[in-house]
């Protein structure tokens, strides 16, 4: 397979892997999405401009879609026309995880290793649109850049977090630091997040030595307390503030829910498609500039029921949610002093100001664009590519 190539710097063995969902799994989602019932229609499930959440009407076409139309095979096959690998890798505590990563490896010699980070509800598949946009540029004599998309530890086919202990940002960022060491990327990487894949970012930033520089297209930060910031603000600045402020409001409950009761939410949402699907649907409808098409949405969510992760990828929510704790982007600790890049997309679920996401780190490359949302590399992957090699074309010359 093109671009299958592992550099020879590579110090471990990485396994090929091919996604093949056993027949039976497929078989079993598809019963339970057919005995599976609605709620009643309701006034707030009637609101088309969905104030209240996904509506009556989306969840009964959806589920249609998902029983008769939606071919999972056809998903499985488009996903494998990648390569894929399991690269098994220790914490710091000498236990083994398996990192399962898609990749777009070049033959040339000067190719600059670059990860990309997904969020939730995201995962490696955000990425594949911006990477068939790699494809169809280069060709692996002449791509200019190693890509690493991972499955973070405890999403889709990465190993869990484990029983016994807590599991933090720190913990999968080292994880995701070893993936890059074990690939021979110790003299240096790129990283690229959004959502918590953004927070990941940073904190490997400021650990980790061979991480070069960082590009982001998230960035929360906590209105400055000092109200007269906000009237040297344009007006498309000021509109972003009132999103968060909107998201704040009526947005952000599933977060709490997600940090609070962890477990309780992971049950819930185990124990049938359609709620999975109200759950995660409802955040791809809401984040995004334009409503995805339903295949989009629905490969995503078939992809967490299918491999039972919900309950596993939303441990970073605890962190986030505790009233203790500085959120990773305002914390001083983790304070980027590497070059730092930014994307800022209008329709992202709470935009920062280009001035207050500078206090953050050492931003050098920034750029706004006139659409897409929090899903960037899945809206618009063509903008998302042109910023992210002309970070790196910045920066990497002049690296440490």
């Amino acid at each position: 397979m093109a671009f299958a190539s592992v550099p020879e710097s590579a110090k471990a063995t990485l396994k090929p892997f091919k996604v093949a969902i056993p027949e039976d799994q497929i078989e079993e989602l598809h019963s339970l999405i057919q005995a599976a019932k609605l709620a009643p229609r309701t006034y707030e499930s009637s609101q088309q401009n969905r104030q209240y959440g996904v509506t009556y009407d989306w969840m009964k076409t959806t589920k249609s879609t998902w029983l008769n139309d939606f071919d999972w095979r056809k998903h499985e096959k488009r996903i494998n026309s990648f390569p894929h690998f399991i690269l098994p890798v220790k914490n710091e505590d000498g236990n083994k995880y398996d990192i399962h990563f898609v990749a777009l490896f070049s033959k040339k010699k000067d190719a600059v290793p670059l990860m990309l980070l997904h969020g939730w509800p995201g995962s490696f598949l955000e990425f594949l649109p911006l990477l068939q946009e790699l494809q169809s540029k280069y060709t692996p004599e002449t791509l200019p850049y190693h890509v690493i998309v991972p499955s973070l530890p405890g999403y889709a086919f990465s190993s869990r977090p484990p029983l016994e202990k807590n599991f933090a940002l720190k913990d999968a960022s080292y994880l995701l630091n070893e993936v890059m060491l074990s690939l021979g990327f110790g003299d240096g990487y790129v990283v690229q997040g959004g959502d918590i894949g953004s927070r990941l970012s940073r904190v490997m930033s400021v650990l980790y030595p061979s991480c070069k520089a960082v590009h982001l297209n998230y960035c929360r930060v906590i209105d400055p307390p000092n109200p007269q910031v906000e009237n040297e603000l344009d007006d498309i600045e000021r509109e972003g503030i009132e999103r968060h402020r909107a998201f704040k409001r009526s947005g952000a409950a599933y977060a709490l829910e997600h940090g609070t009761r962890t477990s309780t939410i992971g049950f819930v949402l185990s124990s049938s498609p359609l709620a999975l699907l109200a759950w995660i649907g409802e955040k791809f409808l809401e984040w995004t500039d334009e409503d995805p098409p339903l295949e989009t949405i629905l490969e995503s969510i078939t992809l967490y029921w299918l491999t039972e992760t919900f309950p596993t990828a939303i441990y970073p929510y605890r962190e986030s949610q505790d009233l203790n704790a500085v959120d990773t982007h305002a914390n001083p600790q983790w304070h980027i002093k590497k070059p730092f890049g930014f994307s800022y997309f209008p329709r992202e679920i709470t935009p920062s100001p280009r001035s207050w996401i500078a206090q953050t780190g050492n931003l050098v490359f920034f750029r706004r664009h006139s659409k897409g949302g929090h899903f960037a590399a899945l809206e618009q992957p063509k903008v998302m590519l042109q910023d992210i090699e002309d970070f790196i074309a910045q920066v990497w010359s002049g690296r440490e």
